[in-house]
């Protein structure tokens, strides 16, 4: 990378291997963001995700200040369907882990299960008498965005606070038994965990998909996604190679093994993480 790029010019190319866009320095500059806007969104791009922590705890304060930036995220209509498992007992987060199959979870000095929540609905409904309506398949969908965006909100303050963090999908791989461990009730299910502590490891800056395949000005255009693909394979194994091919057995040993062959790989193969459509199903949820 060039010596003459600083800030969030650097910053930028760190994120893509990328050349920011033209005038992008020069724009920036005659906003004269201030300080703590630049540092906010130099954090943001500078993100990584961290799986070792310090033994340091997260005083409670801050835990509380972080869990209140979570429930300040967006939320559909104000209906706020969503709840946070916050896991405080040793043994409770030692077999979460062992549910993954992610063992450093249980060292995390802060564990939370992220999940969405229509049961709160159905209980207020009743509490003020009237029938519950909304069970949809598009009821799901909002309340899994709203966790996802209260996850994300976390994740921003966490940062900002100096922690790292990681979010764990593997809190739906077994599903019933999450649940069970969770006692999670009909209505509620886990969307995803979030590891946090203070970082205990050195990570990079992993590139990201370029703009141009992911940004669609006023409609979807993917014309050129083979030729798009293939420079940002390139450009990923230049900064830092895949070490293992998925499956050669199955998929056989590619010459190149760039990053859109790996994900080809993993959704070449069936999955449906701790059966998600069934437990909804068994749990009172109409995905109709």
């Amino acid at each position: 990378m060039s010596t003459t790029k600083t800030g969030l010019e650097a910053d930028f190319y760190a994120r893509f291997g990328l050349e920011a866009p033209a005038g992008f320095t020069a724009e920036l500059a005659r906003l004269s963001l201030a300080p703590d806007a630049t540092a906010a969104l130099s954090r943001i791009l500078a993100r990584r995700s961290y799986r070792r922590f310090t033994d340091q705890p997260v005083p409670e304060a801050v835990r509380a200040v972080l869990l209140a930036c979570a429930q300040s995220a967006p939320a559909k209509s104000d209906l706020q369907q969503y709840s946070i498992l916050d896991l405080r007992d040793p043994a409770k987060k030692s077999a979460l882990a062992e549910l993954c199959d992610t063992a450093w979870m249980a060292d995390a000095p802060v564990l939370l299960v992220f999940c969405g929540d229509l049961r709160r609905a159905q209980r207020a409904c009743d509490i003020h008498g009237h029938a519950y309506q909304q069970n949809t398949l598009d009821s799901f969908m909002n309340a899994a965005v709203d966790a996802a965006l209260a996850m994300q909100a976390m994740i921003l303050a966490a940062e900002a606070a100096g922690l790292g963090c990681c979010c764990i999908s593997q809190v739906r791989k077994r599903l019933p038994e999450v649940a069970e461990l969770l006692n999670l009730p009909d209505g509620v299910f886990p969307v995803a965990g979030l590891a946090a502590g203070w970082p205990d490891e050195a990570r990079d800056v992993t590139y990201r998909l370029p703009p141009s395949i992911v940004v669609h000005r006023d409609g979807y255009d993917d014309t050129d996604l083979g030729s798009e693909l293939d420079q940002y394979d390139q450009r990923r194994h230049a900064a830092r190679p895949l070490a293992n091919q998925i499956k050669p057995e199955k998929f056989g040993t590619a010459e190149f093994y760039g990053w859109s062959e790996n994900a080809v790989r993993r959704l070449a193969e069936p999955s449906d993480l701790g059966g998600l459509r069934g437990y909804l199903e068994a749990h009172g949820f109409d995905l109709a």
